[in-house]
């Protein structure tokens, strides 16, 4: 599966997804019992309107059959009695609704802090075996349900199973008979319930997991618009919409189809245990051994009863699509972590640049080695440049050294300490890093070159500008250093993004530089400047360059070429020329004249 979820058609653990989504209920024990108190007292008041009513009807019957006429006084209080506790029982849940509701969203709160914490701690692999948009929507749309199902389910579900116990009880009150025959209805409706809800959840699970599918293909397309259009690749675009679409479409239908089959299903049990109650309620009126008020506060007891287990049947759906999010959630929560850092992380003195890799080994599937065995020293102050074909491990080099990845074997020390024993923030707070994939925020030019260093006086800003040939355009804008850049840079084109990262890592003044082709976006005569103030930047500290564009790299104090994991030939740029091997090839192929037809 690539480091892909399990298929969703093999069966997961929902009782334990369930299990668990109550135990992080237990900090919200007291609003929880709020609502419980709430469901009791709208429970308590409303069991009572129909007692009341059909005390109306005992007495209008008894007026108009007997002799004294109606008692409109009895009435009248007996009818004002029943419109306080609808009234009481209509603030009470108001009550729970208000509980519920904020029990809901805190567990919402909770979830997302989490997942954001957890997304921090897991490892680079996670998200390149990932596509972006269905991680983020397990973060947006998976906790969003849980919470909305959750804020459905808390009341009704306590309100349903309170009302069943006062109605049951109100029901024996009035005649233990016609009681014993409404509850025949309960086992029938727990079997065709949990037949119904067995055929439904996995129905479920694949619609969840068919949405993370779908968001994933519209983030990468959104993302890549410009290049699907350059490419006209529109119509394989909708064509794989279309079909993740249609997917989801089919997934989410037999999800709703099977679970709404369980409404119908416990209102036609209902409805054979509401015939069966008004034949022999009407049997005991006519023997007189019932009053007709008490017939009708049982009917009406009968429909109250009918009601929330029809309601807790059809709540099964809502609760089989939030627990198949949260099971998703669940999943992002128990991915396995990156290494944690050492309880007692060794500590780096003030860095000054000797790397060593010694006999590292890594790969990125158990059974496909990368690197093997791969050792390399390089002194304080010295420029490494890496070169090679593509996937030789030149950017894997680095990431292992910025403990992006770890490694397999071997280890990797800084000034003579292995940077596993120290901490990862140690680490990279030593190493400037400008990568070939530009990254901005949505906030405004300043604010994205001042990232990572923090608040800093505006002259600081303005020389790393001045420096790195960023000022120069920033002049030209309206807004100047103020001016906001949206989250996609859409606004600068990419050799401005491009120069506004390496203003970035000027500003940080860090110990070490990491630089992947870092001028690949810009034209040559900024290039050629870029270079300029990239020799002041490197003076004095160790930096890796990862080159394709061999004229970037010829003042280089070490050139490793690397090939299929191994470094094959080490040198500056005029001995590794001379030697005639991997790198004089790898020049001539770049710097070779068209051949003339």
């Amino acid at each position: 599966m690539n480091g892909q979820d399990e298929p969703v058609r093999r069966p997961s653990d929902f009782a334990g997804s369930l299990s668990r989504l109550v135990r992080m209920l237990g900090p919200e024990r007291l609003l929880l019992g709020g609502v419980v108190v709430a469901g009791l007292g709208y429970v308590a008041l409303w069991v009572t309107v129909p007692l009341l009513f059909g005390h109306v009807t005992d007495l209008v019957y008894a007026g108009v059959t007997g002799a004294g006429g109606i008692d409109l006084g009895s009435v009248g209080i007996t009818l004002a009695w029943a419109v306080a506790a609808i009234a009481g029982s209509s603030g009470f849940a108001w009550v729970q609704g208000r509980l519920t509701a904020v029990v809901a969203q805190r567990l919402a709160f909770r979830l997302r802090e989490q997942s954001a914490d957890k997304l921090n701690r897991l490892p680079l692999g996670y998200f390149d075996q990932r596509p972006r948009g269905e991680v983020l929507s397990r973060v947006t749309n998976d906790i969003d349900n849980v919470s909305e199902g959750l804020q459905q389910v808390l009341s009704r579900i306590v309100t349903s199973l309170l009302t069943l116990l006062g109605v049951v009880v109100m029901m024996f009150w009035l005649s233990p008979l016609m009681a014993s025959l409404a509850l025949v209805s309960i086992p029938v409706a727990l079997v065709v319930t949990r037949a119904i809800a067995r055929r439904a959840q996995p129905h479920f699970a694949e619609q969840w997991a068919t949405t993370g599918k779908l968001n994933g293909h519209i983030e990468e397309m959104y993302t890549g618009h410009a290049l699907v259009k350059v490419f006209g690749r529109q119509r394989e675009a909708m064509a794989t919409f279309a079909e993740h679409n249609d997917n989801l479409y089919a997934a989410a239908f037999r999800a709703q189809f099977v679970s709404s089959l369980t409404q119908p299903a416990m209102s036609f049990v209902g409805n054979l245990t509401y015939v069966m109650v008004a034949v022999v309620g009407g049997i005991r009126v006519a023997t007189g051994t019932m009053s007709l008020g008490d017939v009708q506060a049982f009917i009406q007891y009968v429909h109250e009863f009918n009601h929330p287990i029809t309601q807790l049947a059809a709540m099964t759906t809502i609760v089989q699509s939030g627990l198949a999010s949260a099971e998703r959630v669940f999943r992002l929560l128990d991915a396995e972590e990156q290494r944690p850092d050492p309880v007692v992380p060794a500590r780096l003195a003030e860095v000054r640049g000797r790397v060593a890799f010694e006999d590292v080994s890594f790969r990125y599937s158990p059974d496909k080695p990368l690197i093997e065995n791969l050792s390399v020293s390089v002194e304080p102050g010295q420029t490494v440049a890496i070169v090679g074909p593509t996937g030789a491990g030149k950017s894997t080099l680095v990431n292992l050294l910025m403990r992006f990845y770890e490694v397999s074997g071997g280890r990797i020390t800084l000034d003579g300490v292995d940077i596993a024993a120290a901490s990862r923030a140690q680490v990279r707070g030593n190493i400037g890093m400008v990568l070939q994939d530009t990254w901005l925020f949505g906030g405004t030019i300043a604010e994205n070159i001042a990232y990572g260093v923090g608040d800093v006086p505006r002259e600081r800003i303005v020389e790393a500008a001045k420096a790195t040939h960023v000022d120069r355009f920033v002049r030209t804008l309206p807004d100047g250093y103020e001016t906001v850049i949206d989250e996609e840079g859409s606004n600068v084109s990419a050799g401005e993004k491009q120069l506004i990262t390496i203003a970035r890592a000027f500003l940080a003044d860090p110990a070490m530089l990491v630089l992947d082709e870092a001028t690949s976006s810009v034209d040559t005569r900024t290039e050629a400047l870029l270079q300029q103030a990239m020799s002041s930047l490197r003076r004095g500290r160790t930096s890796f360059v990862i080159a394709h564009r061999l004229s970037t790299i010829r003042d280089a104090d070490v050139i490793l070429v690397m090939d299929s994991g191994r470094i094959v030939e080490q040198g500056d740029h005029r001995s590794l020329l001379a030697a005639g091997g991997h790198y004089a090839r790898l020049h001539a192929a770049q710097f070779a004249q068209p051949v003339a037809a």
